[in-house]
């Protein structure tokens, strides 16, 4: 089993910045991609940025440019990502949800942070 734990949500004025953080723990060894989606009020879940174990990256259109998906390098496993988000906009509003793919337990999902981006 994989577990995820996000932190880092809050509010903040349009143009700032923040940074989330999602810890895996449980069976992390089987982890192959770790990454962030994100839902707003009344809209379907999105892919935002996705990091791969040999640290490929991907990102959403909307955020690509502003958001910058990382890891920690310090251990050999993929268990600790960050999104630092850059000029937020009121559009970025939403829960934001660390997913893992791992090739014992398919997906799991963190219970989600908020970002809210308003003045």
């Amino acid at each position: 089993q994989v577990r995820l734990a996000e932190s880092g949500g809050d509010l903040v004025q349009p143009g700032g910045s923040l940074r989330l953080s999602c810890a895996a723990s449980g069976n992390i060894g089987s982890i192959y991609t770790m990454g962030w989606y994100r839902q707003a009020p009344e809209k379907q879940r999105e892919m935002v940025a996705l990091i791969s174990n040999v640290g490929s990256t991907i990102y959403g259109d909307s955020v690509e440019g502003r958001f910058t998906i990382s890891r920690d390098n310090a251990e050999n496993t993929l268990n600790l990502v960050y999104l630092d988000m850059n000029n937020l906009r009121p559009e970025d509003t939403a829960v934001y949800y660390c997913n893992a793919l791992s090739t014992q337990y398919g997906g799991s999902w963190g219970q989600g942070t908020p970002v809210t981006v308003s003045s």
